[in-house]
């Protein structure tokens, strides 16, 4: 066995020095001193037996980043190349790979880990220990592995700088491009924490930036989340004052809505990527630029980055129909459609309900079974129940799903797909009232104490929601926005830095949140620009900073999405640009909810204005608006994203691009889509409304997975029940008795 258990390396500080200094300091500066005594010793207490492991393609860095964490923590550094496989050897890496070859090279690589040993140490390992299986599992047993990330473009770049003309699996044919991109597997496989390095980053900072993830590794509690209607110690700053406020990301992804009735955001708010970071995925696919940010979301002691990983991959790596998962179309001028209709039910919520079903499954414990509730104006009903219904079948016996809609308020193909997608462990009831009815229902079953606890004792099944309300719905959704902008920049239309404007059809505000949180993260995201229907209570808002529902009822649009009176995710930003303070919230929310109103105070609608311009649109104009981009491009919009198309002519400057998310596919609503087209007669049936629109050959083409959902169901049967919370009640205790009893 090849033990290190002294290693004396170069050190900027030597314990000696050390000492020294911090005598002259406590003796001049003993307030200075305490600090900087407390800062060392925080990071010297940081690995206690553990090995900070730095992994990465050669050129990374590593050696010379690890010999700068190793003096920051005054602990042994080792060099897997120079001390342990050259002195194992006795010849040099270079020589050994060329006596043995490739193969044999990583099979000797790997014995040497094998016998290797260390605690307390920062360990560079070489840049293909990771492909060997045995001898990683072993490192990894004392070692928390940090992928140091450096785009391929950087790496070819620096190693063609220090004249790198070997390396083990060049060979010819083979591309040194090539070998990098194979080996990436290896990395992912491996590493527990991941380290963003751009082109020209400094080491110094680099090994900053590995400590700081090294502690938000050991430190789950750096990450809790809190409602939105929690009070804080010192008005609006200090920890919340309620008893076990603070929940973790698994909790809150079970939970959905907090116990005070508001909803989970993260105490500490939302992680930054600097300019680099966001530049160096530029050249990233789709799913790895998910990974990258999830993982700064999501804290791997609620789920590690390997298990975030194939959750990923499972999401978006075959249920999409277009390979980019959410492409960028120039539409005209100044305009840029971000398609988001390519997943299996044709519209946005796909990218939130094809992975937070797996991030449901790996958060819950197993020893209760839930129900999940939500509701639905339309796209988000086919969406849940295909994502919930793509589970394991042994989560499937543990996850169920009821999706309350209402029964005449959604299009007919939307209404189809929702009868369609009900599998076992997931059904539809229409509600003969509106949207707002619904969610409004859930809410009030999710806060009533008694019958939650009665399904928890009785049936030993909780209550879940997979709404928006639900923070996890949330996550995905900033991430195709963060990628929609990059996508620009890798088409040379903006260099990074430069602002755009988003525009978002918008009805629960979800969607226009996430592209907000987006901009928090360091997207140049200059306005978000909100589109409405008739159902405008959001324009009035952001123009007036009253939300008044007084008097108002739902009007039926051809864009029956956002057909919303009550935006349940403006709650969370307000409670953001509120700085947080929960009781002011908590009593906005209270005041709409008994006198159907509220009005911002002027210092918080001035903050609001910096961020969101709104504006509404007519279904007169939203059809027209269809035909018009048809007749001059050959593209059909559906009716949300006419709405948004209608918005953005009227309110951007043209001074920038402007990303207009086109939140579902027009197939979803064919009967206005052919209206639009000016279409005489309109056949009823569905399936004949599709056939009718795919002879147009237009773009983009009938969604495929909304054909064969229809194909194969026709029109089957589902619940319908009354406008009656205790009715709805019922039902979700029958379907718990059927499904889990």
């Amino acid at each position: 066995m090849f033990h290190i258990f002294q290693y004396q390396p170069l050190r900027l500080i030597t314990q000696t020095s050390l000492s020294s200094m911090c005598l002259k300091l406590m003796l001049s500066r003993p307030v200075a001193f305490t600090q900087i005594w407390k800062s060392w010793f925080s990071s010297h207490s940081l690995l206690g037996k553990k090995n900070i492991i730095l992994m990465g393609p050669p050129g990374a860095g590593k050696t010379t980043i690890g010999r700068i964490v190793g003096q920051k923590l005054d602990c042994p550094v080792i060099d897997i190349d120079d001390d342990v496989l050259e002195t194992t050897w006795n010849m040099s890496v270079s020589e050994k790979l060329q006596d043995v070859g490739y193969e044999e090279f990583l099979e000797e690589e790997g014995k040497a880990l094998l016998k290797f040993s260390a605690s307390g140490s920062v360990i560079s390992l070489s840049g293909s220990n990771p492909m060997h299986a045995a001898g990683m599992q072993h490192m990894k047993k004392n070692g928390i592995v940090v992928y140091l990330d450096v785009p391929t473009t950087v790496i070819m770049s620096r190693l063609e700088s220090m004249e790198v003309d070997r390396i083990v699996g060049l060979s010819p044919g083979i591309s040194l491009k090539d070998i990098l991109q194979f080996r990436k597997q290896f990395y992912k496989r491996w590493y527990d924490i991941r380290v963003l390095c751009g082109g020209d980053i400094a080491a110094e900072v680099v090994a900053g930036k590995v400590l700081d993830a090294v502690k938000r590794y050991q430190d789950s509690e750096l990450e809790t989340f809190i409602s939105t209607r929690s009070r804080r110690r010192n008005g609006t700053t200090g920890r919340s004052m309620e008893k076990d406020s603070h929940k973790f990301f698994s909790d809150v992804v079970t939970q959905g809505l907090a116990p005070d009735g508001g909803l989970f955001v993260p105490e500490r708010g939302l992680p930054k990527f600097t300019a680099g970071e966001w530049q160096g995925l530029i050249e990233a696919t789709y799913i790895e630029r998910a990974q990258v940010i999830l993982e700064r979301c999501i804290h791997p002691a609620d789920i590690p980055a390997s298990n975030l990983a194939e959750i990923i991959e499972t999401a978006y790596g075959e249920n999409f129909s277009c390979s980019k998962i959410a492409p960028v179309r120039h539409l005209a001028g100044n305009q840029f459609l971000l398609e988001l209709f390519h997943g299996p039910t044709a519209s946005f919520k796909d990218f939130a309900l094809q992975l937070v079903p797996h991030l449901f499954a790996y958060c819950i414990p197993r020893s209760c079974n839930y129900l999940i509730l939500v509701a639905t104006s339309g796209d988000t009903g086919s969406a849940v129940l295909d994502g919930f219904s793509r589970l394991h079948d042994t989560d499937k016996q543990r996850i169920a799903l009821v999706n309350f809609f209402p029964e005449d308020g959604v299009s007919p193909i939307q209404k189809s797909q929702m009868i369609g997608c009900q599998k076992e462990n997931a059904w539809s009831v229409g509600v003969k009232s509106d949207f707002d009815f619904c969610q409004t229902a859930i809410k009030q079953i999710f806060t009533n104490s008694d019958f939650t606890g009665f399904l928890t004792v009785e049936y030993g099944t909780a209550l879940a929601a997979a709404n928006s309300i639900n923070w996890a719905r949330l996550l995905p959704q900033i991430v195709y926005h963060a990628s929609a902008y990059l996508d620009l920049v890798h088409q040379d239309i903006i260099s990074f830095g430069s602002p755009v404007d988003i525009c978002i059809p918008t009805g629960n505000f979800g969607n226009m949140l996430a592209a907000f949180y987006a901009k928090m993260m360091g997207i140049p995201v200059r306005k978000c620009i909100c589109a409405s229907n008739a159902n405008n209570v959001l324009t009035d808002f952001i123009r007036t900073g009253v939300y008044d529902l007084r008097g108002r009822k739902l009007i039926s649009t051809f864009s029956s999405a956002v057909d919303i009176l009550k935006s349940s995710n403006l709650e969370r930003y307000l409670h953001l640009i509120a700085n947080e303070d929960g009781q002011l919230v908590t009593q906005l929310f209270n005041q709409l909810e008994n006198q159907g109103h509220f009005q911002l105070q002027k210092d918080l609608l001035e903050k609001l204005q910096q961020d969101l311009v709104a504006g509404w649109c007519s279904d007169e104009d939203c059809l027209a608006a269809i035909h018009s981009v048809y007749s001059t491009t050959g593209y059909i919009l559906d009716t949300h994203t006419a709405v948004a198309k209608v918005v953005a002519d009227r309110l951007q400057d043209r001074t920038c691009p402007i990303i207009i998310s086109s939140t579902a596919h027009y197939s979803k609503f064919a009967p206005a889509i052919l209206r639009a087209l000016r279409i005489a007669e309109i056949n009823q049936n569905p399936l004949s409304q599709l056939h009718l629109l795919s002879s147009y050959s237009a773009l983009p083409p009938i969604h495929w997975g909304l054909l064969e959902t229809l194909k194969k169901t026709g029109n089957g049967d589902h619940h319908v029940c009354a406008a009656d919370k205790s009715v709805m009640m019922s039902h979700i205790e029958t379907l718990i008795q059927n499904h889990f009893m």
